[in-house]
């Protein structure tokens, strides 16, 4: 857990091009996802869905590269030597789901912000019919549609939201390896 918070101490000030920085992205997702009654594990991933930013600098390959370097996909990875899949699936699929959403909701796609639209680009466009129906077809379809709202919304300047910390019980309940001293 030190690990992690300790990732998101050093790179939370940076911006990849959204009005906020990435410490109040991910608080702000966290909070939405509590106070939308979301369960422990969904709330733990949309707190940690941004980590793969954070890893070999995913997080500037759109901006200053304009590649896609698959921050979910990396993400997902890291946090699966620690967490469930009801942690992890949603984080690797929360770019999915923007794809798929831009697919079936009229106005999704015009309502992203800038670098979010920016990145729909290089991660693929909106889905196909075939690939928004095999999407919704996955078991934790639905809880990443729910993180990617809460993606979405999480971009407020001056939010005043529950500080990183205040996440240490409920990701520490999650973790499937403890270590044993």
């Amino acid at each position: 857990m030190d690990e992690i918070f300790a990732i998101f101490e050093k790179f939370g000030s940076l911006h990849y091009g959204e009005d906020v920085s990435q410490m109040e992205h991910i608080l702000q997702c966290g909070h939405l996802a509590r106070i939308d009654g979301a369960s422990d594990e969904l709330i733990a991933a949309a707190l940690l869905h941004d980590i793969g930013q954070f890893i070999d600098d995913a997080g500037n390959a759109a901006e200053q590269l304009g590649v896609d370097a698959r921050h979910e996909l990396t993400g997902a990875a890291y946090l699966a030597t620690c967490f469930p899949e009801t942690v992890t699936e949603p984080v690797r699929l929360h770019v999915e789901a923007k794809r798929y959403l831009c697919t079936v909701e009229p106005g999704y796609h015009e309502a992203l912000s800038h670098a979010s639209s920016f990145s729909l680009g290089l991660q693929g466009g909106p889905h196909s019919e075939q690939e928004a129906e095999d999407f919704l077809a996955l078991p934790a379809a639905r809880d990443a549609i729910r993180l990617r709202r809460y993606d979405d919304m999480g971009k407020k300047r001056d939010w005043d939201v529950p500080e990183l910390e205040s996440y240490r019980p409920l990701l520490e309940s999650l973790l499937r390896y403890r270590r044993t001293a």
